[in-house]
């Protein structure tokens, strides 16, 4: 019984979304990642957008400098997109019993031994029934959640990978057993997972641009240096019969907190393209990690007795420390903590390329808490932040020094902390 592995991957998903909310966006070219110059990465361009270069992953200053005038910038919000891809899981888990995330806008699909529940004529084989579930399956997605999908399907995750890239947009592409080197070796080596752009220049620089001049490397040097993705290509193209692997279940945003898990650790990172020379920006993006933290902390329904800070300057040397507190999930005191650390380290006057906040020592909601002996102490905000989230989504509401700080002076100070509500942020050039 041959494999059947399908990947199905969610077209421009973000921008999709973005889509859903404002139907104006339509056949305009957006970007996806913050504000037009802004810092950071695009997470997702639109196709209308990617003729002039627009990539994902390519920094906002590159993006803003290569999108024409017109082009729609737009900020993300977590929340809000993690619900659109759990309602997909929803809809492939009708179709299939072994379903994997590989993240939130991709999933592998094991339909092997499916044939029988799908075929429609007796004399129809099973790519033909398979197919055409896949096709069905996408259909469903578009009709209930209004978000396209393209889907490969082949013998392995690669082929199947593979396969989705060549069936964009909302297009379905089916790799037979025992094709899969007709199919690979004319695409240009980039289209192999694991060849990178570096790896591609090496590869090019070498007079390497398809895989099929890759597979036809006499013995020699150059056959050695790259051996370990001719490996990877010669078994893909093998067309051997192998056990179905859909991998690891990888949850979105690689944020897992099961309600009430105690283990491990809770952490989020922000690596920024364009170094951080101004204090009163770090301390902001330190108090938004601050915030998604505690928020996830909340989720799970557990508190820390341990925050932790992560600097990487602008030398790769990184600093971290940690400080023991009375248990706890609410940002002011994580936050103040982590001010205090930050202090610490901030003593190497170099910029900043990323910055960490996690929490561990982690307790569950059976640990008795310490009550305050101050009966001023403000009520915590992260609660009341929390509902409004569940609503509006993630990035509804923040405490006002994690808004995106304007450039400020070295030796500005911020205000107090307090809590500003804001709609969905968009930057139109």
């Amino acid at each position: 019984m041959p494999a059947r592995i399908c990947c199905l991957d969610l077209d421009t998903f973000f921008v999709s979304v973005e889509r859903l909310f404002d139907p104006t966006l339509v056949g305009k070219p957006v970007v996806v990642g913050g504000p037009r110059g802004g810092r950071g990465v695009v997470t997702a361009a639109s196709y209308e957008v990617r003729p002039f270069g627009v990539r994902s992953g390519m920094s906002l200053l590159e993006a803003s400098r290569l999108a024409p005038p017109e082009a729609v910038f737009l900020s993300t919000r977590h929340g809000s997109y993690s619900e659109y891809a759990a309602r997909v899981r929803e809809v492939i888990d009708r179709f299939s019993p072994e379903v994997r995330t590989a993240s939130i806008d991709e999933f592998y699909i094991d339909f092997t031994g499916c044939e029988g529940l799908y075929r429609r004529a007796p004399d129809e084989d099973g790519d033909v029934a398979i197919e055409r579930a896949v096709r069905e399956m996408c259909a469903t997605i578009r009709r209930e959640i209004h978000l396209p999908a393209s889907a490969g399907i082949g013998g392995s995750r690669i082929i199947a990978k593979v396969a989705s890239g060549r069936a964009k947009p909302e297009g379905v592409r089916l790799v037979p057993v025992g094709a899969e080197r007709d199919f690979l070796l004319p695409l240009p080596v980039r289209k192999l997972p694991g060849i990178g752009p570096r790896t591609e220049e090496r590869m090019t620089a070498d007079g390497l641009v398809t895989l099929g001049d890759l597979a036809s490397l006499p013995t020699g040097p150059l056959r050695a240096k790259y051996a370990r993705i001719l490996g990877l290509l010669e078994w893909e193209i093998s067309g051997q019969a192998r056990p179905p692997s859909l991998g690891r279940e990888r949850p979105h945003f690689h944020e897992y907190d099961p309600e009430g898990l105690d283990l491990g650790s809770i952490s989020n990172e922000r690596t920024f393209f364009a170094t951080l020379h101004d204090e009163g920006r770090v301390l902001g993006e330190l108090l938004r990690l601050c915030e998604r933290v505690c928020h996830r902390a909340r989720k799970r329904g557990i508190r820390a007795r341990t925050v932790t800070l992560k600097l990487r300057y602008s030398d790769f040397h990184t600093f971290t420390r940690a400080r023991t507190i009375e248990p706890t999930c609410d940002e002011p005191k994580v936050f103040g903590a982590i001010s205090d650390l930050y202090r610490i380290g901030r003593r190497r006057r170099l910029p900043i390329r990323l910055v960490g906040v996690g929490l561990s020592n982690l307790v569950g909601p059976e640990e008795p808490e310490q009550l305050s002996l101050s009966f001023d102490e403000a009520r915590p905000v992260g609660p009341v932040m929390d509902e409004i989230r569940e609503k509006f989504g993630y990035e509804a509401v923040h405490l006002s020094a994690a808004t995106p700080p304007p450039d400020r002076g070295p030796t500005e100070r911020r205000g107090p902390l307090k809590t500003t509500e804001q709609g969905p942020r968009k930057s139109v050039a």
